[in-house]
């Protein structure tokens, strides 16, 4: 603490520059489990990303609920890049104040993107140290992963701060993947051994004719986290668990770079059941865990969905981190990236998480829910987690404890979602946690749910039993969206886009099975004693609406 009072007050006082801080809440302290390898050589070549400041942002929130809503006049019109790009390109003013700063300090290898509002600029430690006082470029280790980042806050110049949002390579290290287990289970004669293809299309009603069919649909799986999928993996799964549909054996395009190494749990996961489940729909892996040290690989991902016109309609993502690690510049920016996907009619799937509602300790014995973002942005749909009331049998669903869900602490209730949520708060006065523990006017969360418990997944060519997470659960649903806007494809219609709005007035009925048992994990205090939420009728913030009935959720959202 002594050390960043003197970075502060040394910044403070320095006659040369007004300078104003970027995301003053960030947190900047280094997780335990990274291990500080010194600073790194002042010729030390960095690349950063500069999100500058947008226009029209209020415009394209307007334009997405226009396009989102379908008792709108406009559902459905969806906007080409050009488009979006006309709508939130940074003024000229922006760019050129940006660009000049940059300049002046000798930065001049920038690449930007199609709507310009991103520019990603490659110098060394010693002028990133000098364009942004206060920073302090150290490496960091965790396993065998390698990042540079700073662990003091930065500033810009006070002429360039109303020009930036934030700049990106100087925080958020990445964090630990979604704690997938995986485990043995008990064989008993004459029922089933755990989650595949199979046991999920007898669940949810689909058929060896649901399958995909449109040329002009496809899907898309995210990583991030040095997590790769093998093609060997993938057809050995297909050639087990796929006999019974019609089927791709192979993913349709890798944007990024596929390790070497061995394949990842997750990232098998991902591709083996978005494929499974929206079966013969081409797919793509987004695998970005960062061509720098210095880069931050969900970041990236996002810049690179405002470089691409053509892209598949449905991400998912098993990826995210606590709000209250994350700065609210961040988050903000974070949300209109989001936007500007749902503006072109691009689903993004988010898991929940697999810490029940979390817990943050604040001091003096007190404890509180912690939400985990991008689960809690509004502008996406997330996916929480259930299991068979009996393991070995396919049964009614209840809610897996782990399941990520809450309400979240930085931004309101979006009103897509303020009735249900409403009668949830009303209706569960008995069972709730004390208010001191959760932002009862919050986002909440998650929306949707699938099966989260007990999946076989092929990795490094051997089939593994009982792999668990809501990131099993995530590409699930997201497949059967797929399955979905395929068939909206094949008659005319345009694909669901940002689904929140048309799945809440919905109202789930026999479209989703309502899941009504069960509370995920929280706080081990003497006040919740680690009880978190509890899933009731109708929405819940455990299993959001329920999980997919498909025949039923097809017809429903089939209609215009």
């Amino acid at each position: 603490m002594a050390t960043l009072l003197v970075i502060f007050s040394s910044l403070l006082l320095s006659p040369l520059v007004q300078c104003g801080y970027l995301e003053s809440d960030q947190d900047v302290l280094i997780p335990k489990d990274w291990t500080d390898a010194g600073r790194v050589s002042p010729a030390e070549e960095l690349e950063l990303t500069f999100a500058l400041k947008q226009q029209n942002a209020d415009l394209l929130e307007e334009t997405l609920r226009r396009v989102s809503d379908p008792d709108s006049p406009h559902y459905g019109e969806h906007l080409s890049l050009d488009q979006v790009s006309s709508l939130v390109r940074p003024s000229d003013l922006t760019q050129k104040v940006v660009r000049r700063w940059l300049q002046n300090h000798g930065v001049a290898n920038c690449l930007t993107v199609h709507t310009q509002d991103f520019l990603q600029c490659r110098m060394t430690a010693d002028v990133a140290e000098a364009l942004l006082p206060g920073s302090r470029f150290h490496r960091y280790l965790r396993e065998d992963l390698s990042v540079v980042r700073s662990s003091a806050p930065y500033a810009v110049p006070s002429d360039v701060h109303q020009h930036l949002d934030f700049v990106g390579g100087l925080h958020r290290l990445p964090p630990r993947g979604q704690r997938l287990t995986a485990r043995r289970g008990v064989t008993k004669a004459g029922l089933h051994l755990g989650v595949t293809p199979s046991i999920l299309r007898r669940r949810y009603n689909m058929t060896e004719a649901d399958v995909g069919a449109a040329g002009n649909n496809s899907q898309a799986v995210a990583q991030f986290l040095e997590q790769y999928y093998h093609p060997v993996d993938l057809a050995e799964f297909m050639t087990l668990y796929g006999r019974s549909f019609k089927h791709q054996s192979a993913v349709d395009r890798v944007v990024g770079t596929q390790g070497s190494g061995k394949a990842g749990l997750e990232a098998s996961l991902d591709v083996e059941y978005i494929m499974s489940t929206g079966a013969n729909i081409p797919t793509w892996v987004f695998t970005n865990p960062g061509r720098h040290e210095s880069q931050e690989p969900f970041l990236q991902w996002m810049v690179l969905l405002s470089n691409m016109s053509d892209l598949p309609w449905i991400h998912t993502v098993s990826y995210g981190d606590d709000e209250d690690s994350l700065s609210a510049a961040y988050m903000t920016r974070i949300n209109v990236e989001f936007m500007k996907a749902g503006v072109r009619g691009i689903s993004l799937l988010f898991a929940s998480g697999q810490r029940g509602a979390g817990c943050r300790h604040l001091g003096n014995n007190q404890n509180s829910f912690r939400p985990s973002f991008p689960a809690s942005s509004p502008y996406v749909t997330t996916v929480g987690g259930t299991s068979f009331k009996n393991p070995f049998k396919v049964t009614y669903e209840v809610t897996d404890y782990i399941s990520g869900g809450g309400f979240s602490n930085v931004f309101k209730m979006p009103d897509y979602q303020v009735s249900a949520v409403t009668a949830y708060l009303k209706n569960t006065t008995e069972s709730l946690p004390p208010v001191s523990y959760f932002n009862t006017s919050g986002r909440a969360y998650p929306d949707l749910a699938a099966l989260s418990d007990n999946y076989w997944v092929v990795i490094n060519r051997v089939p593994v039993p009982w792999v668990s997470g809501t990131s099993a659960s995530t590409p699930v649903f997201g497949g059967i969206l797929s399955l979905i806007n395929d068939q909206r494809l094949l008659k005319g219609l345009p694909v669901l886009g940002f689904l929140n709005p048309r799945l809440y007035k919905l109202q789930a009925g026999d479209a989703l099975f309502d899941v009504v048992e069960g509370c995920h994990l929280s706080c081990l205090d003497e006040q919740v004693q680690g009880k978190g939420f509890c899933a009731a009728p109708s929405w819940d913030p455990v299993t959001g609406w329920g999980t997919p009935n498909y025949p039923k959720l097809l017809a429903a959202l089939l209609a215009q």
